[in-house]
């Protein structure tokens, strides 16, 4: 062979050598695209008053969508019963008693916690919300430059009936997405100001509600006013939905839909009595339905205990964003998602301030664990009034008539339990939800989900009650919550910041 020929041959055959090699190297794959996520919060709607709950009275075909086409939730719970601490539960991912001013009603969000928006963006994600993000509160008190929930979009207004915001929630959706960044995915919090009370008297009857499939709790009188009273709170819920349902559109129409996680839940429970502010059952079991086109399982009922601070990990993980190290307490919900792993045995809630309804601004602390059947409650002032005192001063100076302060139930319509409690049939509810309570509470919910009838010293359930003392006292000294590691007034410091502080005569 011809030298020539040799040097062609030699480089030909490192050519074809070095290819044979390359060409055996697994080829780098391109990371996944990440989703987007829709957080959809509304203001004090409890479990079940949704259709797919099989309430006949409610119209939400958009959350009924969304549980149909991916995951709905008949065990899902709000770490507290009142707006501002549970929404600071879910934007940190931790319990109320371990975030300081944000666990209570209406005070500061320290900086040191930091928000699952803010990681989010960190990790790529443009982040905004509309409606009501976290509140009620000063977030800039503590230094921070933006509600935690993110970026405002506000701007877009629309038509509204009495008694309803005016803020486009979709509307304000659409300009956020239409300034997003091309390509970039998007975490959004919409959150809604419905149900939250006041109601236009009647708006439910008037848009056509049925008052006889209105669905009223045990702890509620079943009377006319009532039912009109929830048929008008449903009206709230529906318009809840018709937002939900535009937002769905616009998705649909950018082909985002499918890469969109959605969750569509709600912060507490509903504004009567008994309910919000309460960690019973109607103050902390909320709806909830996740979609996420294949992603997920889809046409599903999932019966499994999980807390609201689980979107937090969640979110996280999905978006592949860093977790801070002391959120130890929020759990991933995408094992239960995709494959139906169970995450949890029991919830945890909890309650200090709520509105300003007691002598110098006090609240009325409570702990609560939640399993599928059973819920253990303490009540760690019981000498104090749950649901506020019932007297106060008026702006003069002078008390008021016994009976009609509690101001831990918020203004109702034509709340009778209240205004008629001398009346002989009304008077059970008025002192089911104003009465003070036992320092331990402990229910059968699968049997009493009204929480009626409390079994604390009932002997067929002394195992049970006493599991379920101990795993809640367990878990509240892992936390450090100082209602139980000796100093729980400690929470009952922080100023209150929005709102009217009410004078009421000292407890005697």
């Amino acid at each position: 062979m011809r030298n020539g020929n040799k040097a062609v041959y030699i480089l030909t055959s490192v050519f074809i050598f070095g290819f044979t090699l390359v060409s055996q190297i697994p080829a780098r794959k391109k990371p996944d695209k990440k989703p987007n996520i829709l957080f959809v919060i509304a203001d004090d709607q409890s479990y079940p008053y949704a259709g797919a709950y099989g309430d006949k009275a409610a119209r939400t075909p958009n959350f009924d969508r969304v549980a149909r086409e991916g995951i709905l939730f008949s065990n899902a719970f709000a770490a507290s019963p009142g707006c501002s601490p549970s929404r600071a539960a879910i934007l940190t991912g931790l319990n109320c008693w371990q975030i300081k001013e944000a666990g209570t009603h209406a005070s500061s969000f320290p900086t040191e916690f930091v928000v699952f928006p803010d990681l989010l963006e960190k990790a790529g994600y443009q982040v905004g919300y509309t409606g009501k993000g976290w509140a009620p509160g000063d977030f800039k008190a503590s230094g921070r430059y933006r509600n935690p929930a993110g970026d405002a979009f506000l701007e877009k207004k629309q038509k509204s009936p009495e008694g309803i915001s005016d803020i486009d929630y979709a509307e304000n959706f659409k300009d956020f997405y239409d300034k997003k960044e091309k390509g970039k995915p998007f975490f959004f919090w919409l959150g809604t100001h419905e149900p939250h009370r006041t109601y236009k008297k009647g708006i439910g009857a008037a848009n056509g509600f049925d008052i006889k499939n209105a669905k009223v709790p045990l702890f509620l009188p079943d009377v006319p006013e009532v039912r009109s009273d929830i048929l008008d709170y449903l009206f709230e819920i529906q318009w809840f939905d018709t937002q939900l349902g535009k937002v769905l559109a616009q998705l649909e129409h950018s082909g985002e839909l499918d890469n969109t996680l959605i969750v569509v839940t709600a912060d507490n429970g509903m504004s009567f009595p008994r309910a919000k502010a309460n960690v019973y059952e109607y103050g902390i079991h909320v709806p909830l339905a996740i979609r996420w086109g294949n992603h997920i399982r889809k046409g599903v009922t999932a019966n499994n205990v999980v807390s609201l601070i689980d979107v937090y990990a969640t979110f996280l993980d999905v978006g592949r964003a860093a977790m801070p190290p002391y959120a130890t307490e929020s759990r991933s919900l995408i094992p239960l998602l995709k494959y139906g792993t169970n995450i949890r045995d029991a919830v945890f809630s909890s309650r200090e301030r709520h509105s300003s309804s007691r002598y110098n601004n006090l609240g009325y602390p409570q702990r609560s664990i939640r399993t599928r059947q059973y819920l253990f409650i303490k009540n760690y002032k019981p000498e104090r009034w749950p649901a506020g005192d019932p007297q106060k001063f008026d702006a003069n100076g002078n008390l008021e008539a016994p009976n009609t302060a509690f101001h831990d139930i918020d203004e109702s319509t034509d709340n009778i339990v209240i205004r008629q409690w001398k009346d002989p049939n009304i008077a059970p509810y008025f002192h089911l939800a104003t009465d003070k309570r036992p320092a331990e509470e402990f229910y059968d919910i699968l049997s009493d989900p009204a929480c009626l009838k409390n079994l604390i010293r009932n002997k067929k359930y002394r195992q049970q009650i006493s599991s379920l003392r101990t795993k809640l006292t367990t878990y509240q000294l892992a936390t450090k919550d100082p209602r139980e590691t000796g100093n729980g007034d400690y929470l009952e410091s922080f100023p209150r910041l929005n709102g009217e502080i009410r004078n009421f005569p000292a407890p005697k």
